[in-house]
């Protein structure tokens, strides 16, 4: 697909972050949005941003760890707006986890697995028998890209092993689904979003504010305490190291370019997370002990 105009994208986590950034890349493209969170504040506020700027923006409140509020949403861009032929799983979590594996909050395993990994299943089962439905009767190419993270798709940081599991799991639903479709000849293609190449500047850092009640942390169990990216660049000065970041308008570009390229594997590498890649695959292949990675 090299023409977005007209076209419908949905974007869940789309009033934050990356999503918001691919929301108002897509309307620059010529695209019609549809964006979906839980934040209900700044779900309004962005769209009326995205209508500000010129764009057909619709939102739609929806919490991807329910099936039914997904199905609703796709409901509403299949049968009330005319149908999407750009689809984005977008909306992730950070749980904040910190120190020993075995201390962890069941809490921050639970709520992050139930967004990042259920909310991509949920959006699958929700959105792609429309998808191969609608291809199947207009001849049309759609995309559907779901938003991965290196950490845990290419590398395990000791540090973040719930967040990191997530993407792991979300990658192997990734690449089967990217298998499925390939092999079935669907004009329904399957892209894989790695935001990068360094830390996104977003605010995943603080998905707490968006932390249901029934998934609370207890007032006692451990917390990174890293709210901000800025915490995180304080951090790590301290062990004299430097934090580079990405702005997620800078990813939102690269995930167009990617559907253009029709492209699975969608990132920019820097070269010190290659390096460590590399040498996570060599550690695999000569059977040799891995060696902890390390940020910055």
């Amino acid at each position: 697909m090299q023409d977005f105009s007209g076209k419908l994208a949905v974007v869940t986590g789309g009033a934050s972050g990356v999503g918001r950034s691919l929301a108002f890349a897509l309307g620059e493209a010529g695209a019609r949005v549809l964006i979906a969170d839980v934040d209900e504040s700044a779900l309004e506020s962005t769209r009326a941003e995205l209508v500000d700027q010129g764009f057909e923006a619709h939102a739609q409140l929806c919490d991807v760890t329910q099936a039914g509020q997904l199905n609703d949403l796709a409901t509403r861009a299949f049968d009330d707006l005319g149908g999407a032929h750009l689809v984005f799983a977008n909306a992730g979590v950070a749980a904040g986890e910190a120190g020993p594996l075995w201390g962890y909050a069941d809490n921050d395993w639970k709520w992050c697995f139930e967004v990042n990994f259920w909310g991509v299943v949920n959006t699958i089962n929700a959105f792609m028998p429309r998808l191969m439905a609608q291809a199947t009767n207009d001849d049309q190419d759609a995309h559907f890209m779901i938003t991965g993270s290196g950490n845990g798709a290419f590398l395990v940081y000791p540090d973040q092993p719930v967040y990191s599991a997530t993407k792991a799991a979300v990658q192997a639903v990734t690449e089967a689904l990217y298998q499925q479709l390939l092999v079935a000849q669907s004009k329904v293609k399957v892209h894989a979003l790695f935001p990068g190449p360094h830390i996104v500047d977003t605010g995943i850092f603080d998905s707490d504010r968006v932390r249901p009640e029934h998934f609370a942390k207890a007032a006692d169990a451990p917390d990174s305490g890293i709210k901000t990216t800025e915490d995180l660049r304080k951090l790590m000065q301290e062990y004299g190291a430097e934090l580079i970041t990405t702005h997620p308008d800078e990813v939102a570009q690269i995930a167009l370019k990617g559907i253009r390229d029709d492209q699975f594997w969608v990132l920019e590498w820097n070269q010190d997370t290659r390096a460590k890649v590399e040498t996570r695959m060599q550690s695999i292949l000569n059977q040799t002990n891995p060696v902890p990675a390390t940020l910055g």
